[in-house]
């Protein structure tokens, strides 16, 4: 049977020495296979023809990062897939981001890839490089077919209705004015920018436990502890996703003098981004204890903080900061979360003297009906949810784009974004032109955050001269990548991102 020739890495490895100590020679082909083709099987047929054995390594399904809804089909199906081919001696699932691992365990005479594999620069992920040092310092060498081309990608968004109708619409329409090739490029030439990120410094906690049921005594819900993990969040996370795609970020944060958690979050910050912290003596550093269930949907949260306004003399030594620097950065994003730390000195200034000025001003459990965007007088980029207009706008059922709009005006506004979870995302310009986007997400794990990555790539594409539409796509698809994030365990990876685009625009 097809299943008999499935092993192990280390299987793997221990077949290829057997077939080198009987003198043949050994090729070795790796990648997602996610809907088999003749293009692949064509690949896999010359491959074979090069070498005495052909062995394959099928990316395991965590490591497929070609965006929410994939892969399509399981890591075994698609093991099973390359196995029934009788040009194949044997397949390995492999469990690592890339074949590094696989090429160092197996030293395979041949690494056989693609035709568009050639150019290394050509390679979102920048992999094939250090594949090629892999296969060479084992001996081997890389060989590259040139048969047949086709895309797994394109077929199964073409055929197998991985996106909804709404989607596959939009992104249809997209197509036609922006590839993907066009709008990677434009992200990638991010790099350059000087971006100050502003805002609270945030430890989120998620306490993991097992649904118990009521107590024997009093109607209370009970759980059973297992786990906890500690992310850095807030402004912290916003400075982690700009820093993928530009490569000079400032984090100006605040921490407690005591209960600082200042090791823990310098060790979560990207080496890029250039920390200035300013210390208070009467407040701690945040920390929001959420308490989880095995789905990640949240019991109880806690907030360990003092949200009192900070003390005159620290407020004094930031706003004297901000005049000093500001002129300093292409590009400002403040996410206010509210708990006290961005005084109305501190908005003033940042109104009056950012360049570029990207603002989302959060309405949370711990601020919710004090804490408006309506306290920045002017910023270029607005940023918002459907709740966080509606109070601000003082209006439940208005109409969104009558309500974005006013709100842009009174706050000078260039262009204003309401994202709207499952609903998707609008963004207006200065022309009160709409744009409007489907949510792109396929998969949702856990939705912190997905606004803060939303804000962080949208502000910085505006702030760098993207038009509105692609400065909503791509937020919008960081967002979708973010949703499948456990709270901020990482950022939006620039190369991630790439290749969800790339995915998408096929």
């Amino acid at each position: 049977m097809s299943t008999e020739k499935i092993v192990s890495i280390e299987q793997l490895a221990k077949r290829a020495a057997e077939l080198k100590g009987q003198g043949k020679s050994v090729a070795l082909c790796h990648g997602t296979f996610d809907l088999l083709h003749i293009g692949h099987i064509r690949h896999l047929q010359s491959g074979a023809r090069q070498a005495d054995a052909l062995l394959v390594s099928v990316t395991a399904d965590e490591y497929v990062n070609k965006g929410p809804g994939r892969p399509v089909f399981n890591q075994y199906l698609r093991a099973e897939n390359i196995a029934a081919l009788a040009c194949v001696d044997s397949v390995a699932i492999n469990h690592a981001i890339t074949a590094v691992e696989v090429l160092d365990q197996v030293k395979p005479d041949l690494y056989v890839k693609g035709s568009d594999y050639k150019s290394t620069s050509d390679d979102l992920t920048g992999n094939i490089q250090h594949e090629k040092d892999a296969v060479e310092r084992h001996g081997g060498k890389i060989y590259f077919t040139d048969e047949l081309t086709s895309s797994s990608t394109r077929l199964l968004n073409e055929y197998f209705e991985v996106f909804s109708p709404e989607i596959s619409a939009y992104l249809d329409q997209f197509k036609e004015t922006v590839g993907a090739n066009e709008i990677i490029d434009k992200l990638k030439a991010l790099s350059g920018l000087n971006v100050l990120v502003v805002g609270e410094a945030i430890v989120d906690e998620y306490h993991y436990t097992s649904p118990l049921g009521q107590t024997g005594k009093g109607n209370v819900f009970s759980v059973k502890y297992n786990d906890y993990e500690r992310f850095a969040g807030g402004a912290i996370a916003v400075a982690n996703h700009v820093a993928e795609f530009a490569h000079n970020v400032t984090l100006l944060s605040g921490l407690g003098a005591t209960k600082s958690h200042e090791d823990f979050i310098r060790t979560n910050l990207n080496p890029a981004i250039d920390p200035v912290f300013f210390f208070s003596q009467d407040r701690p550093t945040i920390v929001k204890r959420r308490y989880v269930d095995a789905d990640i949907a949240k019991l109880f949260e806690v907030y360990f903080y003092n949200d009192a306004p900070l003390p005159e003399e620290t407020n004094r030594k930031i706003v004297a900061w901000l005049e000093k620097h500001l002129r300093d950065y292409d590009v400002v994003i403040v996410p206010d979360f509210g708990n006290g730390f961005i005084s109305n000195q501190m908005v003033a200034a940042l109104s009056k003297g950012a360049k570029y000025l990207a603002v989302n001003a959060q309405v949370n459990s711990g601020n919710r009906g004090y804490h408006l965007i309506t306290r920045y007088p002017n910023a270029d980029f607005l940023s918002l949810n459907e709740p966080e207009l509606r109070l601000a706008s003082h209006d439940r059922g208005g109409v969104i784009e009558e309500l974005a709009g006013q709100l842009a005006d009174k706050l000078s506004a260039n262009h204003i974004a309401i994202t709207r979870g499952t609903k998707g995302a609008l963004m207006l310009d200065q022309a009160k032109t709409a744009y409007k986007i489907p949510a792109l997400s396929s998969k949702v794990v856990d939705r912190i955050g997905a606004g803060d990555a939303f804000l962080s790539v949208a502000g910085l594409c505006l702030g760098g001269g993207l038009s509105p539409e692609q400065a909503l796509f791509a937020g919008s698809a960081a967002a979708a990548l973010d949703v499948q994030i456990v709270c901020n365990r990482e950022p939006v990876r620039a190369v991630a991102l790439f290749k969800y685009i790339t995915t998408l625009l096929k």
